[in-house]
C-alpha cells in the first residue's frame, strides 16, 4: 500500500466508494472538512478509532490514527460503516438515531470487512497480484484461519468479559477475589493462563480499556455472531453465494457492486432503534432469530479439514488446569513459593476452581467435552443483545497466549457525551 502510495485519505476515499457501489450515501462534504484521519503532530489525542454522531443531521465524523496498512484498512471500513449507520437513520427522531441493538452497530461495519478482505476483493483493487496458478484449496484454508483467529478466537474472550463484569455488578464477585476471578475465566473459556503467579494487589482486567472506562462488551459477541448472518443474507441476495455450489462458497463472497445488497442492507439501516431489535434482524436476514448458523456456513471448510486433520494426527483438543497460581496477596505468594508449598497451593487453587465449575475442569482433559468451533457463539440468547448503548483490541491483559485484537472494534460515541480516553 505504501509502494502504491496510499495515504490516510486514500484508505477512507477507498472505503466510500465500497459503500457508493452498494448504492448507499457519499460521505458529506463536512466528514471530510471534520474527521481526523491521522494523528495529529501539534497535540495529544486518544488514538482509538471511533465514530461520532453530532446529531444535527449533518455533521457526523471519525477520529483514527490511520496508519497505512491492510489492518487500518479493514479499521476504515468498519469506521465508515457506523457513519453509514448514521446517515441512514439521520431522518428518525433523535431517540430512534442509534443501532437497533449495540451490537447492531459493530456489525454493520464487520460485514463490509468481511467482503473487503477477501482475496478476490483484494487483487480488484490492485493490492494483491493474481501470480497465476496456485492450490485454491491450501490458499482457502490459509485465509479460513486467518480468519478464524480474528473471529472465532475473539468469541469466548468477547464473553467471559461481561461475564465478570456482571459478576462483579451482582456480587457474587467481591473485590478481594477479582482478579483470581478473572483468571479462572480466562482459563475456563479460553484456554490461557497468566505468564506469572498473581495475586490479588494485582488488577490485572484494568489492563483492558472497556472494564475501566464501564464499557459493556457484549456488543462484540453479539456483532461477531449476526454479523454473518447479514454476510450470508446479503451474499445470497447479490448472488455470490449458493449454499449448493461449491464454486460460491460464503467466505469467498465478496459484495462489492451489488445494489441489491445494499438496497436490502440500507432499509435495515433506516430503521435506526425505532422498531424491535428482532424485526430489523428480519428485514435483513428473514429471521427474527440470532444465531451462529451464518458463522458455521462462513468457517464450513475449514471445521471439515481440522476434524479430518485431528483425526488423522491424534490431536486432542482441550487444555489441562493451569499451574499457576492466583493467592490474595505477594507476601502469601512468596511463603508458597517455598517448594514444598508450591505443590499444595497449586492443588487448592485447581480444587477450588474444580469445584466452581461442578467438576468441569476434570471433565475438560477429555477430548469429547470439548465444544465445536462456534459453541461459544451458539449460546446467544436474546437477553443477552440489548445492554445498554454505550461506546468500544483487546489491550491485551498480561497472558501467555493474548487474546487476538479487537482492532476493528471500535466506539461509537455520540457528541452529547464526553469522549473517554481509550486504549
Amino acid at each position: 500500500m505504501v509502494h502504491q502510495g496510499y495515504t490516510p485519505l486514500r484508505i477512507f476515499k477507498l472505503a466510500e466508494e465500497f459503500f457508493i457501489s452498494l448504492n448507499m450515501s457519499a460521505m458529506p462534504d463536512l466528514f471530510w472538512e471534520r474527521s481526523i484521519l491521522e494523528k495529529p503532530a501539534d497535540r495529544e489525542i486518544t488514538c482509538h478509532a471511533s465514530a461520532w454522531d453530532f446529531y444535527d443531521a449533518k455533521d457526523f465524523r471519525i477520529k483514527q490514527c490511520t496508519r497505512v496498512d491492510m489492518e487500518h484498512m479493514f479499521t476504515a471500513h468498519h469506521e465508515m460503516g457506523h457513519i453509514q449507520y448514521f446517515l441512514q437513520y439521520k431522518h428518525q427522531p433523535v431517540v430512534y438515531r442509534e443501532g437497533a441493538n449495540p451490537g447492531f452497530h459493530e456489525a454493520v461495519g464487520d460485514v463490509m470487512s468481511l467482503s473487503v478482505s477477501t482475496p478476490k476483493h483484494l487483487r480488484q483493487v490492485g493490492l494483491l497480484r493474481d501470480e497465476g496458478p496456485r492450490d485454491d484449496d491450501a490458499s482457502a484454508l490459509n485465509y479460513l484461519f486467518l480468519q478464524a483467529l480474528q473471529k472465532v478466537a475473539f468469541l469466548p474472550y468477547a464473553y467471559l468479559m461481561d461475564l465478570w463484569r456482571w459478576d462483579v455488578f451482582n456480587g457474587s464477585v467481591t473485590s478481594d477475589e477479582y482478579n483470581c476471578r478473572w483468571w479462572r475465566l480466562r482459563e475456563q473459556y479460553q484456554g490461557i493462563e497468566p505468564p506469572v503467579d498473581r495475586t490479588e494487589e494485582d488488577f490485572d482486567p484494568g489492563a483492558k480499556y472497556h472494564i475501566v472506562a464501564s464499557v459493556p462488551y457484549i456488543r462484540y459477541f453479539v456483532s461477531y455472531v449476526i454479523q454473518f448472518q447479514f454476510h450470508r443474507a446479503l451474499c445470497l441476495e447479490a448472488g455470490q453465494f449458493d449454499p449448493n455450489d461449491p464454486m460460491k462458497p460464503l467466505y469467498a463472497c465478496d459484495i462489492y457492486g451489488s445494489t441489491a445488497a445494499g438496497n436490502k442492507l440500507k432499509a435495515m439501516l433506516q430503521l435506526g432503534s425505532s422498531r424491535p431489535w428482532p424485526e430489523a434482524l428480519e428485514a435483513v436476514t428473514g429471521s427474527r432469530r440470532m444465531d451462529a448458523s451464518g458463522l458455521l456456513d462462513y468457517f464450513k471448510p475449514l471445521y471439515e479439514w481440522l476434524k479430518a486433520e485431528n483425526a488423522r494426527t491424534g490431536e486432542r483438543v482441550g487444555w489441562g488446569p493451569s499451574r499457576r497460581a492466583c493467592v490474595s496477596t505477594r507476601d502469601e505468594l512468596e511463603r508458597l513459593r517455598r517448594p514444598d508449598d508450591m505443590m499444595d497451593a497449586n492443588k487448592m487453587e485447581v480444587d477450588k476452581m474444580d469445584a466452581e465449575m461442578g467438576g468441569a475442569v476434570a471433565a475438560a482433559a477429555a477430548p469429547e467435552a470439548v465444544p465445536e468451533v462456534a459453541a461459544a457463539a451458539a449460546a446467544v440468547v436474546p437477553e443477552a443483545a440489548a445492554p445498554a448503548a454505550d461506546a468500544p483490541v483487546p489491550a491485551p491483559a498480561p497472558a501467555a497466549v493474548a487474546a487476538p485484537s479487537d482492532s476493528v472494534a471500535d466506539e461509537v460515541v455520540p457528541a452529547a457525551e464526553a469522549p473517554v480516553d481509550r486504549r
